[in-house]
């Protein structure tokens, strides 16, 4: 039975809102009436509507909604409710009327007598392929609110792993759009109207000022042009970045880059180890758990060494061995992998693996952060210190000057 959202007013004109079950949309209007509502729009919020009516539009919910209704509904099936109980209660819980849209659609198709799997399905803009995977997977073996509450950890792991990515790189590019702001608007702005008066001087100005002026002059003439290159830089990679390509090309640059392309690899080894952590842990089978933990990468190296990988398992080698042969994975991780396959507990080594990694990425940005904070005070001064000893030194000369 899909779901439908409404727009109703009631006999005092005012509007309400929600989200109900019918066959139909017009079975959806005739409840409403029933209820003493006059209808103002029914919108159709499961995959169907068997009546007509419009398609809801795209709905999405952030990564904190969906990791915290995978969270809820685990804890709620551990508990022994039923699905359909279990995502009654969600509607109940849900504040957002988003969440509760995309609750009530999956329990109309659940009733419909599709699987979760299937009910997710229809917002694959919401579910990922993975999600999906794992869901399944858990219905098949029956642990499904096993499952789940290895989904929410994985998920409050990833969230908090790009978290703690954000933070290292938002401070520092902060500090420096600043840094870069002032400086330009003392060179275009401050510093020719100083100068100007040790310009009428007509006195052989000390090296450092003439540096300062000339550079001065350089950016009061070329600022715009600068602009625009940036911003026409900015756009031309986001236009490449689009583009297979492109995006490819841009990706082997990165990858080879000494500092930066170890950071990308590893956090790329991070995210693959946790999630086929999670896939064999589910009793996904090993060539479709790697299919899917491609899809979790993002250097397009790392993808084309793991489809590499891929066709070994599939020619019958060892996982580890056949990771360690494309040389893009940490040997570590290899190792872990490795020790793994040979007792059996593959899906802990890959997660051991998987937390070594993410605690190497972690420590990596920490020195990060630590030594471009005092690097950045650093260059700072060194340039204000430029910029006033070009403006002192024009005065000592000409207290010099008067003195004689």
């Amino acid at each position: 039975m899909p779901g439908f959202r409404y727009q109703a007013y009631n006999v005092e004109g005012k509007l309400h809102k929600g989200v109900l079950e019918a066959d139909s949309a017009r079975q959806a209007r005739s409840l409403l009436r029933d209820q003493g509502l006059t209808p103002y729009r029914v919108e159709v919020i499961a995959a169907n509507d068997p009546a007509g009516g419009s398609r809801f539009r795209a709905v999405s919910l952030s990564n904190n909604e969906i990791t915290l209704l995978t969270r809820q509904l685990a804890s709620l099936l551990e508990a022994g409710l039923t699905v359909e109980q279990s995502l009654n209660a969600l509607i109940e819980q849900a504040e957002e009327e988003r969440s509760r849209q995309v609750l009530a659609a999956l329990r109309g198709e659940i009733l419909a007598g599709n699987t979760i799997a299937k009910a997710l399905g229809a917002f694959p803009s919401v579910f990922s392929e993975l999600y999906r995977t794992l869901v399944a997977a858990g219905e098949t073996s029956g642990q499904l609110p096993r499952v789940l509450a290895r989904l929410a950890d994985y998920l409050e792991d990833r969230a908090q792993l790009r978290g703690r990515l954000s933070l290292a790189l938002i401070y520092p590019g902060i500090v420096f759009l600043v840094a870069v702001g002032v400086v330009g608007a003392l060179l275009v702005y401050v510093v020719p109207q100083v100068v100007q008066v040790f310009q009428h001087a007509h006195q052989q100005l000390p090296i450092l000022t003439r540096v300062l002026i000339a550079f001065s002059s350089f950016l009061q003439a070329t600022w715009v042009l600068w602009l625009v290159l940036a911003v026409g830089a900015g756009v031309g990679l986001h236009l490449a970045l689009r583009r297979p390509a492109s995006r490819a090309a841009v990706h082997r640059v990165l990858w080879r880059l000494p500092a930066i392309g170890r950071l990308l690899k590893r956090l790329d080894a991070a995210r693959f180890a946790a999630t086929l952590s999670i896939l064999v842990g589910s009793r996904v089978p090993i060539l479709q758990a790697l299919d899917a933990g491609m899809g979790v990468m993002t250097l397009t190296p790392m993808r084309d060494a793991l489809a590499v990988a891929t066709r070994g398992v599939r020619e019958g080698m060892p996982l580890s061995r056949a990771l360690g042969a494309t040389g893009a994975f940490p040997p570590v991780m290899v190792h872990l992998i490795a020790s793994g396959e040979a007792s059996g507990r593959l899906d802990e080594s890959l997660e051991r693996a998987a937390r070594t990694q993410q605690n190497d990425i972690a420590v990596r940005l920490t020195a990060f952060a630590t030594i471009f904070e005092p690097a950045m005070i650093l260059f700072m001064g060194a340039l204000v210190m430029f910029i006033v000893m070009s403006i002192l030194l024009p005065i000592f000369q000409l207290n010099q000057l008067i003195g004689k």
